[in-house]
């Protein structure tokens, strides 16, 4: 089968490609490599030339200030619109969300409608925020989400501009176009699975496809002085919590001192963020959550104990008995709690480790997460 996959945000799709080329399909990638995180793809939409001194910088953020127009979606769409020719006779296409394309909800639906009358098999697959998603957050349901610190503070709205983008008739309209024009719709996770199917969808979940052949497990031998990592990205740096984060950890500089070392890195390409994290023993990821994204994954199939989604929905689903990471929750003094009986008990760390990527090479598996993604595609 030939395949085109269309957006990438986390490597999700790198992942999904390698699973899929490995069960001998044809697969083509097409991103725009997502701004600094700069992760590969077959054909690249990148805005170059928005990008490629400063005065198109400036330029750009000028317009955007004065006016909420990102004219890197412009050249987004132009370079999408010049790769069409390509990107023809496939057996099927996925694109990652509705706004796969970055750029204007209308030019989307033209683009899309152009690709979609060469490829007549097409899926969604909701790994992120997304129109239904959001909606159900607004109903507060749950007990937290990423959007509670909107909700705990109106002034932050500046900060939920991305995920609050999708209740705009404009995209709403290209979701609800997107749903009626797709075979079928996919979740990544619990944190997506779940509102789905509360605002009335049918997206069965797939396991974020990890490439555990790429990622070798690196057992834990020193742990004098225990390392932490924390990586923060400025454009989720609110919603993903990282502000409880940076109050744990000054807290446990203070308590443990040299017996641990801190290392924080900030909007780093997705090459230098693997670097910087390597000699971890504990990654934090992100708070708000049900589920581990993909950096969380990764990290746990090196070995690593994670700070990241790890609630009773997750565990009751995968029917796991052990944690295989440390639930993150919006309040420094658990966070300071978890961290001190890990720095005091650093056996727990190499146990918690050893089962994170035994977890990750049983559900996670790049050619078994392909096969289901096949099996949903119904190729």
């Amino acid at each position: 089968m030939k395949i085109l996959l269309i957006g990438e945000y986390s490597r999700l799709h790198n992942s999904l490609k390698e699973g899929l080329v490995a069960l001998d399909h044809e697969v083509i990638l097409v991103a725009s490599g997502d701004a600094f995180k700069n992760f590969p793809s077959n054909y690249s939409f990148r805005a170059q030339i928005i990008n490629s001194n400063w005065f198109f910088k400036k330029t750009r953020n000028l317009i955007y200030s004065l006016t909420r127009i990102e004219i890197e979606q412009i050249e987004h769409a132009i370079r999408f619109y010049l790769l069409l020719p390509k990107l023809d006779k496939f057996d099927h296409v996925q694109l990652i969300n509705s706004d796969a394309l970055a750029t204007f909800p209308w030019v989307s639906r033209f683009l899309y409608r152009k690709l979609f009358q060469s490829v007549k098999s097409r899926s969604l697959l909701i790994c992120g925020d997304e129109t239904p998603v959001i909606d159900y957050l607004l109903k507060k349901e749950l007990s937290y989400s990423i959007l509670t610190p909107f909700f705990e503070d109106a002034t932050l709205k500046n900060h939920f501009y991305y995920p609050l983008k999708y209740t705009k008739p404009s995209y709403r309209k290209t979701f609800e176009w997107l749903a009626q024009n797709c075979q079928s719709m996919t979740t990544s996770d619990m944190d997506y699975k779940i509102p789905m199917e509360r605002m009335g969808f049918n997206a069965p979940l797939i396991p974020n496809p990890v490439n555990c052949e790429k990622i070798p497990f690196e057992a834990i031998s020193n742990l004098e002085p225990v390392v932490i990592f924390l990586g923060i990205n400025r454009g989720s740096y609110i919603k993903k919590g990282i502000p409880y984060f940076e109050k744990a950890l000054a807290e446990i500089e203070k308590k443990y001192g040299n017996k641990v070392t801190i290392s924080v890195c900030e909007n780093q390409a997705y090459q230098a963020y693997i670097k910087l994290y390597q000699q971890a023993h504990i990654v934090l990821d992100q708070i708000y959550a049900m589920d581990q994204g993909y950096n969380a994954l990764e990290a746990m199939a090196k070995g690593k104990v994670v700070f990241t989604g790890a609630s009773e929905e997750f565990t009751n689903y995968y029917h796991l008995t052990e944690n295989v990471a440390i639930h993150a929750l919006p309040d420094k003094n658990y966070l300071v709690q978890q961290l001190s009986y890990l720095i005091e008990n650093p056996s727990k760390i190499k146990e918690m480790g050893e089962r994170a990527r035994a977890f990750i090479e049983k559900e996670h598996h790049y050619k078994k997460n392909a096969e289901q993604y096949l099996a949903a595609w119904k190729l």
